[in-house]
Order: C-alpha cells, then structure tokens, then sequence
C-alpha cells in the first residue's frame, strides 16, 4: 500500500508497475485501410514474431505475392476467405507485450456488412486505434467505427492517418484529414483523440519515429500504446460483485479445511472490496459484511475490478447466481424495464412484440421488446423516428421488460454492469448486443433505495424567465496555481455587479465540507468531480451560473461532468487556464509543488500525477500572455455568444 495526497491508499493492483498492465486495443477502418498490415509491421517491427512464424509468413507470402517480400497482412487474415480476398472477415486476436505492457489486439472487419464483429472486437477495449486512408479522407465506415467506439465507451483513440507514402508524406493532407474527423467527433462522446501520420507498408511511425515527418512532433504508435493513462478509466467507487458460482464444502469444491466454508466466485465488475467493508446483497436486500476475500493463492487484504476473487460473508445468507454484491448507500438499479442502445446483429429484423433470452453479467432471463424508439443514422447521427424496426447492422434504441428484475448501471458509469445480449433461444445465437441508458422511467417499481426525483412544480423555464436568466456552468480546469480560483472570483464578481445570479464552487472550499471524506487518488478524485459536476447542475438548473474552479486532472473526469450536464440538457463551458508548468511552480502559493519535489507529498498533479490537458475546450485562457481583465472578457464573451448573459442590468 502506497500513501497518496490526503492520507487515504491506493489499492494494491493500482501499484504495479506499468510492465505488469494490460491494454486491451481494437483496430478498425475501412476496408483496404491497412488494418493487418498495420498490425503486422506492430509485431514484426517490434520483434514479436517468432522464427516459425516468420519462416511460415514468408511461404504464404511467397505464394501470394510471388517475390514480392513479405505480405504483414497474412499475420491475421488467418481464413482461407480472408487471405483470397485481401479483406477481414472475422475478428482476429494477438497477444504481445513489450518491457512497457502487455497488449491484446483485435483485428475487425472494415466491411459495414460485418458490423458486428466490429461491436464484438471492441466490446471489451480500452482503446481503439482507427485507421484512415490519407487519400481518401474520412469515409462513411470511418464515422460509423467513430461512432460504434464512443457508443461502446472507449475513452482513448487513436486516428492513424495511413497510407501517408502515397501522398508523398503531405503535412497539408495529414492536417486535412485531421479537421475532418474531429469535425466529426465533436458530435461524439470522445474524450481522448490522438493523431498519428503512419505508413503500415513502410513501417513509418509504427515502432519508430518516421525520417518522412519531420513536421510531426508527435510519439509512434507504438509509445503511445505503451504510455496511454488507463487507470483513472476504472470505476473504482462502484462496488459490484455479480455472482457466478456458490463455492461450498462437498464434492472437494473447496480446499479451505473449513467443514461450513462457503463462498461467493465471481469477476470484481468494478470497485474495491475488502474484509470488513459492509455490503448489501441484490435483490434480497440483506444487509452483512465481507468475512474475507480469498483467491487460490490464499486470502488478499483488498481486490478490485477485474481480479477474479471468492468472497466469504458473514452470517447465513440466501445467495445465489445472478445476485450481486455492492455498497449499502451505493446501489445499483434494480428493475424490470430497461432502456438501451442495441446493435443488431440477426439477418432477422427486431420489432415490439419479440421476445428473446437476455444475458446480463451472471443473470438470465426473457425479454420482452416493448417499443422500438428510433434508428440512428451513424452518417449523420440523425435519429429516425418513424423506424420500427432495426435490421443487420442497424443501432438503435429499444425499451425492454424482463421477466425478472435486473441489477444494474448506465452503460456510461459502467460497461460490465451496464451491457447485455439478446438470444435467439430457437436458434440459439446471439442476435443483439444492448447498452443501457437508464431505466425505464415511466414505471415507478425501480429499486434504487426506494428514490425518485421529486419534480418540482415550477418548470425551468418558467424559473428562468421569472429570473431573467439562464442557468449555466463554467468549468475552470488546470494545474494546481494556474490561477482558475483567481479568474473564478473575478467573473463572479462580473457577473453579479452586472446584474445576474452567479455563484463559485472552490475546489478547496468543497473539500472542507461535501468532499471532505475524499482524498487524493483517482477514485477519490472521480468521486470529487462527480459530486461537484451534480452540485453544479442543480445551481445552473435553478437559474444560477455556476462557475466551478478545479483542478480535474483526467479528461475522462471532465467529460463526466460534461455528460451530467447533457443529460439535463444544460449549459457546460469547459475553459482551460494554460498556465505552464513552469509559472505555477514558480507561483506555489501554498508551497506545494515544493513539498511534491522533496517527497513530502505523493500523488501530485504535475509532479507524480498526470495532468491530461483538454483537447478540444470550448474555451482557453493564458494567463501569462493577458492581464485577468482581458480574460473575464473572454468569459462574458463566450457566455453572451451562448445566449447565457445579456448586457448588464
């Protein structure tokens, strides 16, 4: 256990080193985008390739291409379909690790007619690498694998513009392509985009930086993959545990010596569980505490998501397969009607009325479709209404009711206990892979602790015009003394003496009271913004401008405040203070930076802790280069551009 900011710890599996971390990656593109080769001169460039496979390699070239050298591409087009027709039909699975990580690559089909071998490829990835033809530009499978990867909450990309030998390694095309695609993926929930000029055929960019790009100041793809920040993605606040398998004494299924052992074996779906923690079991409802948390190797003193663990509770309980273990005051959704976005995947359309098998973590049940809502048009995110029905290949939203309760969270909180799939039961195959957006609302039976929101009887928009003024949220990101808290107050103050209702929420100051149970690592810190991004909703619901002040080191933090927001279909202003590193040192009001250097503090944003600078704010603010004046301006500016501020009153 490693001591962080604010006395709390980190868990243990948060400590190893980066060697001992696995990056589980999809790559996608068009089809003839290079997706094999790509992965290929990734193996062979790196040397992960051994001397039978490379022997092999070179005889399957030969037979293709004649003298032609070796064709990469062959290293996982491994069906005899794939390799006559240059395509991948089918997903495709390496396994390689360098000094940095270990890597487990999916190769999916480019083809929209294999749509779904894309979903099931980058179902599981934290990452997803899309490729683009420089000539070409983005394409109508390049928006649709955008799509399909922010749908399935994948929180890093990485947009390799390849083929760039035939362009003649163009800076110029290489920025075109670039602005096209992130004019696409504001539309997007993506949070983390890097770009990436590349030759797969040359191996240009691939596992060293290219000669031909001098203009690219950028890493290789191969040091991004190993140096990308995946550990603020776990949801280490959620407790879940679904039960798999009840593990008792009897018919040798336990080595424990104990005659009345009896434990819980399942997949830790996110948080972290300890002996002593007190937990609720779902559905029952009955409340105990965690005996112990034991592996094959013996018991461990904490685990977490996605260590596969048996955990021992006190007392006798009824469990069972399909129930779940959490937090009392942290629960999730218990309820029998659901909400999702579903890829279909069966030549047989989907439509209200059906019924399927549903598979949800360790829970089966029946579904029934009650209503088929709309299609998405992944070309232009439109949704189609008036479809009532999804076919191959369609995405759409659908609402469900089962045949028992399910256990379970929104898709974007957590994607182990918010995902499912729908069987066909006469043919036995999967025909839906489905995200949950919420419970159905209209039905008052859900289980959360008995909680509904309580709508007020005055509308906000009849609040708002009483009040003269929109509610909003300005959200002040940036290192520790780049000044956010100083420009906050100034705007603030702007604010009110022109007449509206403003109100700043301190990173500090919320930390002395809501979030004083909070530390310093990256669950507390989840935590911390979560609580903050709510807080600031229900100021800018009431009519109020928020203006939040803090440091929020990690993009996928932010993007939940943003989505928070969204999802009330309020205002959100992200602004970035620029301030360099450098001059916040040199700042350190609270001598802190100082004592980070020295040792005295561990987990520092800047010093021992990533900072991930936003990529695409809707505002940036340099306080080096312009007086604070010229940036409340900026400020009120962007607010009265939105419609948010007037002229003063």
């Amino acid at each position: 256990m490693t001591s962080s900011g604010g006395g709390q710890t980190l868990p243990a599996t948060l400590e190893q080193p980066a060697a001992a971390t696995m990056l589980r990656l999809v790559i996608t593109g068009s089809v003839d985008d290079g997706k094999s080769t790509l992965i290929g001169r990734l193996l062979y460039d790196s040397k992960q390739i051994l001397t039978d496979q490379l022997e092999a390699l070179r005889t399957a070239s030969q037979r293709r291409n004649g003298e032609g050298g070796l064709d990469l591409s062959l290293l996982t087009d491994g069906l005899r379909a794939e390799r006559e027709q240059g395509i991948t039909i089918d997903v495709a699975y390496r396994y390689f690790q360098t000094p940095h990580r270990k890597f487990i690559i999916a190769d999916t089909p480019g083809h929209e007619s294999y749509t779904r071998n894309m979903v099931t490829g980058a179902s599981t990835a934290d990452l997803a690498v899309i490729l683009i033809d420089a000539r070409k530009g983005v394409v109508e499978q390049t928006r649709r694998h955008a799509f399909i990867a922010s749908l399935l909450g994948i929180r890093h990309l990485v947009v390799c513009v390849n083929k760039m030998d035939l362009v003649g390694y163009a800076e110029e095309r290489f920025e075109h392509v670039e602005q096209e695609f992130r004019e696409f993926c504001a539309r997007l929930e993506t949070i983390d985009v890097t770009f990436i000029p590349t030759s797969a055929v040359c191996g240009e960019n691939i596992v060293e930086r290219s000669k031909h790009t001098p203009w690219y100041q950028g890493p290789a793809l191969l040091y991004h993959l190993e140096h990308v920040h995946i550990s603020s993605d776990r949801n280490l606040i959620d407790c879940r545990f679904p039960v798999q398998w009840v593990i008792r004494v009897g018919g040798g299924q336990s080595s424990s010596g104990d005659p009345d052992y009896r434990g819980y074996a399942g997949q830790i779906a996110a948080g972290v569980f300890r002996p002593g923690d007190p937990v609720v079991v779902l559905p029952s409802g009955e409340e105990t505490r965690i005996a112990s948390v034991d592996t094959p190797d013996g018991s461990l003193g904490e685990a977490c998501a996605p260590m596969s663990v048996t955990i021992r509770l006190d007392g006798d309980l009824d469990v069972s397969r399909g129930d779940m273990i959490c937090r009392p005051h942290n629960r999730p959704t218990v309820d029998r009607h659901i909400e999702a976005i579903v890829c279909w995947m069966a030549d047989k359309p989907i439509v209200a009325g059906d019924v399927y098998a549903i598979k949800h973590t360790t829970r089966s049940a029946r579904a029934i479709v009650e209503e088929v809502r709309y299609r998405i048009d992944v070309n232009t995110l439109h949704r189609d209404a008036g479809a009532s029905q999804l076919g191959l290949n369609d995405i759409g939203r659908i609402r469900l009711r089962t045949t028992v309760p399910m256990i379970f969270d929104e898709y974007r909180r957590n994607r182990t206990t918010g995902s499912f799939i729908l069987i066909d039961e006469a043919a036995n195959g999967t025909v839906g892979a489905g995200m949950i957006i919420e419970a159905h609302i209209e039905h008052p039976e859900s289980a959360r602790t008995d909680v509904t929101w309580d709508r007020s009887r005055l509308a906000r928009g009849a609040r708002w015009e009483l009040l003269g003024q929109r509610g909003a949220t300005v959200w002040l990101t940036g290192l520790p003394a780049a000044g956010k808290s100083t420009i906050a107050a100034a705007l603030e103050e702007r604010i009110a003496r022109d007449g509206y209702r403003a109100y700043r929420l301190d990173g500090d100051n919320l930390r002395y009271g809501l979030n004083s149970d909070l530390g310093f690592e990256p669950g507390d810190r989840a935590e911390n913004i979560r609580r903050v991004a709510h807080v600031a909703s229900l100021f800018a619901d009431s009519g109020t401008i928020a203006i939040v002040s803090v440091i929020s080191p990690y993009a996928v933090n932010r993007q939940l405040a943003r989505s928070i927001h969204d999802h009330g279909e309020l205002d959100f202003l992200e602004v970035w203070v620029n301030t360099p590193l450098e001059e916040c040192e040199r700042r350190d009001p609270k001598g802190l930076y100082a004592r980070a250097r020295v040792g005295k503090i561990t987990g520092f944003t800047g010093v021992d802790a990533p900072y991930e600078a936003p990529r695409q704010a809707d505002l940036e603010l340099r306080p080096c280069e312009h007086p604070l004046e010229d940036l409340v301006e900026q400020l009120v500016a962007e607010l009265r551009s939105r419609g948010v501020l007037g002229e003063a009153r």
